[in-house]
């Protein structure tokens, strides 16, 4: 699956299915660092989330 395709299969999920997305997601990479807590790819994973995260924060913050 190409990212194009990724990003029509995202933006064609209903708000309430994107919860269970990021959920996976999280718990897939999760479960990747209790077997391994040097993980390269999942502490990517988590860093890019945080990044992602803090970032969506900031701009909410600052159009209120």
């Amino acid at each position: 699956m190409s990212t194009s395709d990724l990003w029509d299969a995202l933006g064609s999920l209903p708000e309430e299915e994107m919860h269970h997305v990021v959920t996976r997601l999280f718990a897939l990479y999760e479960a990747r660092l209790q077997q391994n807590p040097d993980d390269p790819e999942a502490l990517l994973f988590f860093s890019n989330l945080n990044l992602a995260i803090t970032q969506t924060c900031q701009c909410n913050s600052n159009r209120r």
